[in-house]
This record gives C-alpha cells, sequence and structure tokens, in this order.
C-alpha cells in the first residue's frame, strides 16, 4: 500500500475529542527570534474512561508543563514528533504549557511569524499547533484571553482576537495589551499581529443599537487609500443585518492590511487579516475591477463572523459548509450592490473555467471528499465555488421562503457549535417538509452533470414536448454515478420575442416561466397552451451547475439573444453565436450572420440605460483562451486572425453608437460605485471594438488615453496604445500569453492563479501551491 494511501484521514473515522478545553490563556512575550507563550487551560474530560490527552503540536521547544500548579514529571507525558501525549491526565484540571518559538525561522508562515518587521499569524488550517500544544482542530472550542507584550517602540499596536479589556507599559521599554474573546472558537480561528500602523478608525452601529469601533490598520502613509475597504465593510455589517438577520457580536471588530500576509485574507474572529492587495485603493491608483474585488473580499471575511466563526466546522471534511456557504452569501452581497446579471456571469465564467476542469480532470472530488492526506490539498474551487452553487441548487429546490426559514433555523439551532452538513441540511428539510436526502448527492458526488434537452412543438395540440437526460461520467474512485436533483428554470419566447405562458402538470393557470426538477436519468415534459413553436430558455440564471447541450439552432440562440427576458440567457446565446461566427471564419465555412449579431447587440446598448455593466459584458467577444478551449482542433493563428475579423464586422455596423460612447469625458466626481462603473466598463468596451477597425480609430484611442480621468480608462486604452505597432506582428501568441498569466485574485479563503481573462468574483487571494 502506498505510504499517501496509508496515512489518508478518513471521515468514516472521525471520533470526538476525549478530552474539552473550555478556556484558553495566552500569554506572549515577544522576540523575534525567541517568542516565549504560556498557554493556560482549563481542561475536562468527555470520554467515560482515562484516556490520554494528547496535544498537537510542531516545531515547538517545551520549556516547563504542569498541571493544577504542579510541575508534571518527565515520565508523565511524551513528546512525539508532532504531539504532546499526557498519559493519565485527571478528569479535570488546569494545564499550563511554556513553549519557546523562532517566529523569525518560520519561513513557512503558518503559526506565528515576523514579516516586513511586525508579528503576524496565520492558523488555518493546522497553524496554531506550531504555537503551542493545543486541540488543534475545529471541534475543539474555546474562549481566549490573550495578553501580549512586546517592545513599545518597534511594536506599537498589539493586536488578539476579541475585545481590548487592559493595556500599559511596562518596564524596559515594554508595554502589554490583554484581548478577550467571550465567544467560544476553534484554534485555527485564532490571531495576533504586532507592529508599527496607520489606521483609520470609524464606527457602525448595528441593528439593536450597539456601537461597534471598526478600524483598519495599513502601512505608515496609506490610511486614505483604506477607506472604501472601511466604507466596504460598513455596507457589508448592515447587509448581513438586512438580508440574514445576522448583527455582530463584539465591541470592536479589526482588518489588518499586511503586504507580505500568505493569505489573500483570514477570517479570524474580530480581527481580520488581508494582504494588502485587498485593501488598498484609491481612484489614481486602483481600476474599477480593484474596488469590486476588494468590496467582495472584505464582504466575504466579514460574512465568515457568522458562517464560519459563530457556527464552525466539525471537522475539516465538511469545509465546504463555511467556505460554500460564505462564498454564496458574498455572491449575493455584490449582486445586490452592482450589477446582478455581470455578477452571475463572472461567477458562471469562474465557475467554468476553473471548477468544471477540475470536476472533469485526474484531480476531480466531491464538494465533501471522504478522505485527505492533507487538508490544505482541499482548498479547491470544488468547495469553494461548486459549494455556492449547491446552495443555489438547494434554494431553488425548496423555495425562496423555505430557504429563508431554513437559514434562519440553522443560524439558531447550530450556533456556537460546530456543525456538519447533515445539520445544515436537516434545517431546511425542517422547514421545507421535504425530504432531501437525495440532494446530498451533490456534496457527495464528484462531476459536472451533463444534462441533454430536446423539445419538439405540436401545433395542433398546442404542447411543446420537452425531454431531459443527465449523465455524469465517471471520476477517479466514483465509477458509478447516481442521478442528482438538477432544478431548472424554464421559459419560452416566440420569434417576435414575445413570452409565451403555458401550463404544465401541477400549474393551476399558465405562466411564463416554470421551475422543474429532473431527478431522475431522463423524464419528459409537457407544456400545454403554446400558442405557437416556441425557442426555449432551460437554463435561466444559471439555475444548476451542469453542461448543457439543448440542441438550439443559430436562429433560436439569435432570438435568445435579443428578446429572452434573462440576461443570463442572453448573453450565453451571444457568446454561443460569437463563438460560433469566429470558428466559422477560421475554417472558411458560413456561420451565423453577423448583420444579425450586431443587430442583437444593438438591442443591449438600447437597454444600456439599465444596466450599462451587462451591456459591456455583452460587447465582449470570447477571448482567444476561450476559443482554444473550446476549439475541436485549435489553431491558434487562425482563430486570432478570425476573432479580429468578427470584432471588426460587428464594429462596422455599430460604429456610430460605439464612437458617441467612446469619446464620452470622464466623469467627475469621481466615485467607485456601480453605476458609474458600469458605464465606464461601456466606454471601455466601446473603444475596444472600435480598435478592431483601425484606421482614424487609431487617433480615437490615442485621445481617450490623452484624455483618460481614472485608472480603468487608463488602462483601456494603454495596451491598445502600447501595443499597436507591434501587435499584428506578435500575433496571438502574445495575446494568449497575456490571457493565461498567472495572477493574485481575490477568491475567499483559498489561494489560486487564475488567467487574467478570468474575473476574480470577489473573494479572497491565492493560496501557495504545496
Amino acid at each position: 500500500m502506498r505510504d499517501d494511501v496509508a496515512a489518508a484521514i478518513r471521515l468514516a473515522d472521525y471520533k470526538p475529542c476525549d478530552y474539552a478545553i473550555d478556556t484558553i490563556a495566552l500569554r506572549f512575550d515577544l522576540e523575534p527570534t525567541a517568542t516565549r507563550v504560556r498557554a493556560t487551560s482549563t481542561v475536562r474530560r468527555t470520554a467515560g474512561e482515562a484516556r490520554p490527552l494528547v496535544l498537537d503540536g510542531a516545531l515547538l521547544s517545551l520549556e516547563r508543563i504542569s498541571i493544577d500548579g504542579a510541575p508534571l514529571p518527565t515520565d508523565g507525558y511524551t513528546i512525539e514528533p508532532e504531539r504532546l501525549v499526557i498519559h493519565a491526565p485527571p478528569a479535570a484540571f488546569t494545564l499550563e504549557i511554556d513553549t519557546l518559538i523562532n517566529p523569525a525561522a518560520n519561513t513557512a508562515l503558518e503559526g506565528l511569524y515576523v514579516s516586513g518587521g511586525r508579528f503576524c499569524t496565520q492558523c488555518e488550517a493546522e497553524g496554531f499547533r506550531k504555537i503551542t500544544y493545543a486541540l488543534d482542530r475545529p471541534d475543539a472550542m474555546a474562549r481566549y484571553t490573550v495578553r501580549i507584550e512586546a517592545d513599545k517602540a518597534r511594536y506599537p499596536t498589539l493586536l488578539s482576537n476579541g475585545d481590548p479589556v487592559e493595556s500599559g507599559d511596562l518596564a524596559g521599554g515594554r508595554h502589554f495589551a490583554v484581548w478577550r474573546d467571550p465567544h467560544p472558537k476553534p484554534a485555527y480561528l485564532f490571531a495576533l499581529v504586532a507592529g508599527a500602523f496607520d489606521s483609520i478608525h470609524d464606527a457602525f452601529t448595528t441593528m439593536s443599537g450597539k456601537k461597534v469601533d471598526l478600524g483598519v490598520y495599513v502601512d505608515d502613509g496609506e490610511a486614505p487609500r483604506a477607506r472604501y475597504a472601511m466604507d466596504a465593510l460598513k455596507r457589508s455589517m448592515a447587509w448581513d443585518e438586512k438580508v440574514f438577520q445576522r448583527e455582530y457580536d463584539l465591541a470592536v471588530f479589526n482588518i489588518v492590511a499586511v503586504r507580505d500576509f500568505n493569505f489573500g485574507a483570514m477570517e479570524n474572529k474580530g480581527l481580520n487579516i488581508f494582504n494588502a492587495a485587498y485593501v488598498l485603493a484609491d481612484a489614481a491608483t486602483a481600476t474599477d475591477a480593484d474596488f469590486e474585488a476588494i468590496e467582495g473580499v472584505v464582504a466575504h471575511e466579514y460574512f465568515h463572523n457568522w458562517t464560519g466563526n459563530r457556527i464552525t466546522l466539525r471537522d475539516w471534511f465538511q469545509l465546504c459548509l463555511k467556505e460554500g456557504l460564505t462564498v454564496y452569501r458574498d455572491q449575493e452581497f455584490s449582486a445586490d450592490e452592482r450589477s446582478r446579471a455581470v455578477k452571475r456571469i463572472k461567477d458562471v465564467k469562474t465557475l467554468r473555467g476553473r471548477q468544471f476542469p477540475e470536476d472533469g480532470g485526474p484531480l476531480a472530488h466531491p464538494a465533501r471528499p471522504d478522505r485527505y492526506v492533507k487538508i490544505d490539498n482541499f482548498y479547491t474551487a470544488t468547495v469553494y465555488e461548486k459549494g455556492a452553487e449547491i446552495i443555489r441548487v438547494l434554494k431553488a429546490l425548496i423555495g425562496d421562503e423555505a430557504f429563508d426559514q431554513g437559514i434562519q433555523l440553522y443560524f439558531t439551532r447550530c450556533d456556537g457549535t460546530a456543525a456538519t452538513l447533515e445539520d445544515f441540511v436537516a434545517c431546511f428539510a425542517e422547514a421545507s417538509g421535504k425530504d432531501l436526502s437525495h440532494f446530498m448527492h451533490w456534496y457527495n458526488q464528484a462531476g459536472t452533470p451533463h444534462l441533454v434537452a430536446r423539445g419538439a412543438y405540436d401545433a395542433p395540440s398546442r404542447t411543446y414536448t420537452l425531454t431531459l437526460t443527465q449523465s455524469t461520467p465517471p471520476t477517479p474512485g466514483q465509477p458509478d454515478k447516481m442521478a442528482l436533483p438538477i432544478p431548472l428554470t424554464v421559459g419560452f419566447v416566440s420569434k417576435s420575442g414575445a413570452e409565451l405562458a403555458a401550463r404544465i402538470a401541477g400549474d393551476d393557470a399558465a405562466i411564463r416561466e416554470h421551475a422543474i426538477v429532473l431527478d431522475k436519468p431522463s423524464a419528459t415534459f409537457v407544456f400545454d397552451g403554446m400558442v405557437e413553436a416556441p425557442t426555449p430558455a432551460l437554463l435561466r440564471g444559471f439555475c444548476a451547475p451542469v453542461m448543457l447541450d439543448d440542441g438550439l439552432t443559430a436562429e433560436d440562440r439569435l432570438i435568445q439573444m435579443s428578446h429572452d427576458p434573462d440576461a443570463f440567457t442572453r448573453w450565453e446565446a451571444g457568446q454561443r453565436l460569437l463563438r460560433d461566427a469566429i470558428f466559422a471564419e477560421a475554417d472558411g465555412k458560413p456561420g451565423p450572420s453577423l448583420d444579425l449579431l450586431a443587430s442583437a447587440l444593438g438591442r443591449e446598448l438600447d437597454r444600456a440605460q439599465q444596466d450599462a455593466a451587462f451591456a459591456a459584458l455583452a460587447l465582449r467577444a470570447p477571448d482567444l483562451a476561450d476559443l482554444i478551449q473550446n476549439a475541436e482542433r485549435p489553431d491558434p493563428d487562425r482563430l486570432f486572425a478570425a476573432r479580429g475579423v468578427v470584432r471588426a464586422a460587428i464594429a462596422a455596423k455599430l460604429e456610430p453608437r460605439l464612437a458617441a460612447l467612446a469619446d464620452a469625458d470622464s466623469e467627475t466626481p469621481f466615485s467607485p460605485d456601480a453605476s458609474q462603473a458600469g458605464r465606464r466598463a461601456l466606454k471601455s468596451a466601446a473603444l475596444d471594438l472600435l480598435a478592431a477597425l483601425g484606421g482614424t480609430h487609431e487617433d480615437r484611442v490615442e485621445r481617450a488615453f490623452a484624455r483618460a480621468g481614472t485608472m480603468t480608462e487608463r488602462m483601456a486604452s494603454a495596451p491598445r496604445r502600447r501595443h499597436r505597432p507591434r501587435a499584428r506582428a506578435q500575433g496571438p501568441r502574445a495575446v494568449l500569453a497575456a490571457q493565461s498569466q498567472p495572477r493574485a485574485v481575490p477568491d475567499r479563503g483559498v489561494r489560486h492563479a487564475q488567467p487574467a481573462g478570468v474575473p476574480c468574483g470577489g473573494r479572497i487571494g491565492l493560496r501557495v501551491p504545496r
């Protein structure tokens, strides 16, 4: 048997801990190369019979250990490579452990480390064991009191979880601060920061009238660039109260921005630690995408206060419970704050670009795996992105009202506990009165379902018959797949663009949009009262994370693109048509009518006042990376040339309207809000299309760069201006290299390298690969 298989940790092997630690008092005497940590814990046995107490620990130098004040003899414990075993502890006792650590030598940046002259921590998933011996597992929850002592000149700011209760000066130029967190939490949520910072401060009044002091700590001189992060924090707090009735539960909430923080951001209770890239922004240096990403990251980490902190995990197999649910919550926040349609499309692009390939590759795994060797390897797109999509599936299956009741029941019932997915789903089953055991396959089964849809209209009976078939390809360790409950939001439009009402079994009257569920390998649905042959839209809002073969024609997609009331359906139809047009041009074959394509895009320009950001997205043709991924026999050179031809043809049809948009003055005063950002996005998309025409529009690009009033506008015109003389010579390979260049992007507690052409999705950052 291979070593990695033998060492695997299995979900089925979970056992509760034999001991509970109710309170932990930590005392830190901070020095970069020799920090002393004293941990005083109140411990009680939870198992019926006496057993050894096994504590996790790594890279620690044990200096002293005592029980109830008496030193423990050396034969009373054993130090193993990553464990401290106390052989025969009493049923209830006070344990005191002194350890010596070297934060400056901690280059793994897990636990307590020194970087940039500051002390900082990162304890998720198993970093706390590098600070002191502890029950370093998520179901071991304790109340923490932390005393920090350090040199006052070098480390004037001393922060930890919870609320500040005491501070003062000590002899020898040192000082101290004491923090107390009244809420039980697992060790992975512990945080400590010490150093010199600039800061901004504000306050938020909760829905019960409680004042919360807010602070954002940054590098010296950077405080003005943290104001947008502070504003995003306050909006996140207000939104969570309004939408989920979740109120903040401490008197203080702090964010610390560290330039060399190894995580994008971390949700430590009351003390979030961020990479500075996801906090600092101003009009002179940040694009609209930067502001949007900061907004999403701040929201994600704050929302963890309830979905992750107040309610944590029984074990790491439940990771998608806190991350998938919190991703869903931050997606909904961003959708409410900005364009809901654009946010949904960006999230779908991220899912298709990152998670679908993971689900179809050798590393495919369920959202809740049944085993792992190292938990760090499961901070994946499947756990995060697919985890959020599964929440949407649940909501679609039981309905909005039952979902709202279920989530409130979850918050009430599981508050202060270490929960499982079963605990979570049970709340929704109770609220809805439905058996959700079949739904659990979404969490336990790897792979992306493939959905095939075929429809037929019968004029004499005025019926439309829709047959759906689902299958999921085999994945490693799961050759046989169960049928999943797949919710579909279905609607129909006529050739003239009118919405068509119909009745299906169970409907009291004809309606324009239908919620159906395919919960077996194949099923047929009959829609009555269809007055003419319809064009169906089967996946409105991308209501389920599936690959859909709908069998529609180019004519059907043009109808969808022009008339469907669902923005995602219109965008998807447009992307399919643009992709097919580019493929046809590359192969020298007839393709979709570019005149009709341009006309359909013109309709989005007609609607641009309602949602300029969506109109901008609709104008963007699939990039070269997308084309290569979807081509049967990709030829980058031909695809690059064909894309240019198609873009130029569409730009020529829309030239006067695009020129008016591209020549618009920069808005003053600048605001990063959604409305201004949407108009800037549309202006940039218009300029991008016009640049495909060349000629006099090259001067327009120069003028746009010279007149640009924001970083977004400068970035939109600078690449074309800078590379125009050599762009044709460099061709597709330079473009593809730019589109696929990895960059750190916000993405919820996990770290991903993401192609520049993929939207960031607004959560946390890049995890260093192991």
